[in-house]
């Protein structure tokens, strides 16, 4: 699986790292990092929720 997310509509609100710190990453600069582009499969749950309660619609599951 593989973590896409579409910049022009992130407003790094941080609920994503909230769900999976591990994985994404709101640092100082006010920016959204993905720490692990293509997470391990037992993540998937994690990843699941990220997708479902990001306001912005950005994140996205591709695999």
């Amino acid at each position: 699986m593989k973590i896409v997310v579409d910049f022009d509509k992130c407003k790094s609100n941080a609920v994503c790292m909230g769900v999976a710190p591990e994985v994404f990453e709101v640092r100082d600069d006010n920016f959204l990092y993905i720490l692990q582009e293509e997470p391990a499969e037992e993540l998937r749950p994690k990843m699941e929720e990220a997708v479902r309660t990001c306001p912005a619609g950005a994140i996205e599951l591709v695999g």
